[in-house]
């Protein structure tokens, strides 16, 4: 019975033959979250807006129409020739114009293409955020499942060495002293489990909040556990995947393209514009005028191209590009921050990938070391050459180890898709493929 309950709990439960209720998988739970976290909803709707403003600025350099109508009564009094009348005035223009040369609105049209770019960055950045706070979540829970699963093992291990110790005591073939070691490891035992039950409330709570679902159970992960190595090895590959894929990087590298066209819309200040404009205006007197007593109409139209030059605008011009050229540099330099933070958070990210591999292959001979610590241990104390505080280090070394592995285990399978992230290609495939490495 002590070897079922050295499983971790889900598999506990099934192999007791308590059927728990269906688990979802790491994809599930992703797609749930798509359609549920509110973070990744604000993502998408600021990325919809964006992609709305870009439009706004295209209007600049398209053609623009108005409609005016007007309709006025005057009074007019006159001795001569003697009037005295009410004269209706009736009026509507149509006129329309379209930009030939305006550089600051080609300028603000360009800008508006970077923004698309820019809104499609943000939302890749808020898409693999999702991935990663999903899959972390999930694994919290799983972690916390273990590890309540291997303290309520040790506690069974440690009240089955304290019962024991009572009947040695009681038949004079022990001390009172391993009783109450025994007592006060198993005491400390009840601790910690309350403890990892909270934990587990805690976990299980964040991950439902997640995914808009309650009580969701997480498949575990299928044992024997293959962690895959980081593909490829080389760290410097992965930073100049991240050059190229970083959606920080892309963000830095549009905000330098849209701050070089705003210093062209400041130039553009010195430049002359020319627009194309034509209208057409009906007014009408049905009851005549001051002049003309009987009813009149005049239609107009108009067609031509108006040219404006700039000439003295009291220096704002040049004092306007000065500030976009520092703006520029401004950029410039958030840019090659941006480069530095990513090359670090992919250097970080890969180095504490290998080391966790390092560390699930050596918790690994740890678990197999303790366990064989423990045989012998309980071995010593049945011939009388360990004592009995032996038999529970042992113990609690050998939970503390299991509890460690599996924590590992979780660690580095996140630690690919932070890796990945830090690189900016991190995709739901990705997930995907780590979904596959769960229980069935």
């Amino acid at each position: 019975m002590t070897s079922l309950r050295l499983l971790p709990l889900a598999l506990a439960l099934a192999v007791a033959g308590i059927a728990p209720a269906r688990a979802q998988s790491l994809l599930e739970l992703y797609e749930s979250a798509r359609a549920y976290d509110a973070t990744w909803q604000s993502a998408k709707a600021q990325y919809d807006a964006n992609l709305f403003r870009a439009e706004q600025a295209r209007a600049a350099v398209l053609p623009s129409a108005n409609l005016g109508a007007g309709l006025t009564r005057s009074n007019v009094e006159s001795t001569v020739p003697p009037m005295n009348a009410g004269i209706t005035t009736q009026s509507a223009t149509i006129s329309a114009s379209q930009p030939l040369y305006r550089p600051a609105n080609f300028a603000t049209w360009e800008q508006g293409k970077r923004q698309v770019d820019l809104a499609q960055a943000q939302l890749t950045a808020a898409s693999q955020d999702l991935i990663v706070r999903v899959s972390q979540a999930y694994f919290d829970v799983l972690a916390a499942q273990d590890t309540l699963a291997f303290v309520q093992a040790q506690k069974t291990a440690v009240g089955e060495q304290l019962e024991s110790a009572k009947r040695n005591f009681e038949v004079g073939t022990s001390t009172i002293t391993d009783t109450r070691e025994a007592q006060a490891r198993y005491d400390l035992v009840i601790a910690q489990e309350i403890a990892a039950e909270n934990d587990l409330r805690v976990k299980k709570l964040a991950l439902d909040s997640l995914v808009g679902k309650p009580d969701v159970k997480p498949n575990p992960l299928a044992l024997p556990a293959t962690v895959p190595a980081p593909e490829p090895a080389d760290v410097n590959a992965w930073v100049q995947q991240g050059e190229e894929n970083s959606p920080a990087i892309r963000q830095a590298k549009t905000a330098v393209e849209i701050a070089q066209l705003e210093t062209e819309k400041a130039k553009a200040g010195h430049l002359p514009t020319l627009d194309l404009t034509a209208s057409y205006g009906v007014n009408r007197n049905p009851g005549g005028s001051a002049t003309v007593p009987t009813s009149t109409r005049s239609n107009t139209a108009s067609l031509g191209l108006s040219f404006n030059l700039p000439l003295f605008a009291g220096f704002a011009t040049q004092n306007r590009i000065r500030e976009t050229l520092s703006l520029e540099e401004r950029a410039q330099a958030d840019l090659e921050a941006s480069r530095r933070a990513v090359a670090q958070a992919i250097r970080s990210a890969f180095f504490g990938l290998v080391s966790g591999q390092g560390q699930v292959k050596a918790l690994e001979a740890a678990e197999a070391s303790s366990l064989s610590a423990l045989d012998a241990n309980r071995l010593g104390y049945q011939v009388g050459v360990r004592i009995n505080i032996d038999v529970l280090n042992s113990q609690s070394q050998l939970f503390q180890t299991r509890r460690d592995l599996a924590a590992a285990r979780y660690n580095v399978l996140v630690g690919h898709l932070k890796l990945r992230q830090a690189a900016g290609t991190l995709l739901p495939e990705d997930l995907a493929r780590l979904n596959a490495l769960l229980a069935k």
